[in-house]
């Protein structure tokens, strides 16, 4: 049975689990690992996500479960990322119980819930019926993604959505390829959040990766073709998992390829510095 969710397209067998550990085959239907298993969950602010420019000074129930897509070597959340069902301590959380604590956080300052920290694609059911039950309520909804799913489900999924941060890793098709991922998927999710809902794009600069000048600047030039006002957010490497053989990316040169990018967007942001 073929997974048609995103383009790794897995072909599974009765019982066996796809890359992203997270989706199997069962009684001949390919069915999500994670409904509903919350491993992390917490009160976090809007700019955490990050989204600068969606409800600024606002908090967001943000949620996560396990598995992903993609197998970047320097994952922040690599603990539930790179982890499969039953590996870590997780909480059953059903949409009608996320959708009511959502509300019931309104008076500190929530505004609805964040689907994140893991890839929340991989378990776009959960993310689906959960996001209709917080709209049904008044609240929003936000989600924090690498944008690797098939055009089908990314356009099903797009009207619960009210915002968006999505990763654009780097402009190279062989950067993408050495973290498993596809560059034109996702630049194809990005143009098409971004005609639904507020978009904003986050790119980590990983030294002597994805931080060259040119391929900012062609980043920079292809996210002002969708739109120039996009916001972009370029964030400062830390070692990580399995990248510590890397120093943290150099203040400098963050703050030099944003003002590389400024050329062509008219917002860009700059993180962890």
């Amino acid at each position: 049975m073929i997974c048609e969710l995103c383009f790794h397209h897995c072909d599974l067998s009765e019982g066996q689990t796809g890359f992203c550990r997270a989706r199997t085959c069962r009684d001949g239907k390919i069915i999500s690992l994670n409904y509903g298993k919350v491993t992390s969950l917490a009160l976090d602010p809007i700019e955490k996500k990050p989204l600068r420019q969606f409800h600024p000074g606002s908090m967001i129930l943000s949620v996560g479960s396990f598995g992903c897509n993609l197998r970047c070597p320097f994952c922040q959340n690599h603990e539930i990322s790179m982890c499969g069902d039953g590996e870590l301590e997780m909480a059953e959380v059903s949409p009608d119980t996320l959708a009511s604590k959502a509300l019931e956080l309104r008076p500190y300052g929530n505004i609805g819930v964040a689907y994140t920290y893991n890839e929340p694609l991989i378990g776009c059911e959960y993310v689906r019926d959960c996001a209709a039950l917080v709209h049904e309520k008044g609240m929003l909804n936000v989600l924090l993604t690498n944008g690797t799913i098939e055009e089908a489900p990314w356009r099903e999924l797009l009207p619960l959505i009210d915002a968006a941060n999505i990763d654009l890793k780097g402009f190279t098709p062989e950067w993408y390829q050495q973290l498993g991922g596809n560059l034109e998927t996702v630049k194809r999710s990005i143009a098409l959040a971004a005609e639904r809902c507020h978009v904003e794009v986050t790119t980590l600069l990983v030294p002597d990766e994805n931080d060259s000048e040119e391929e900012i600047q062609s980043l920079a030039r292809w996210l002002a073709s969708v739109d120039r006002s996009i916001p972009l957010h370029l964030s400062r490497f830390f070692p990580r998992y399995r990248m510590t053989d890397k120093p943290p990316t150099p203040v400098e040169q963050v703050y030099h390829l944003a003002d590389a990018a400024r050329k062509y967007l008219s917002f860009v942001y700059t993180g962890n510095c």
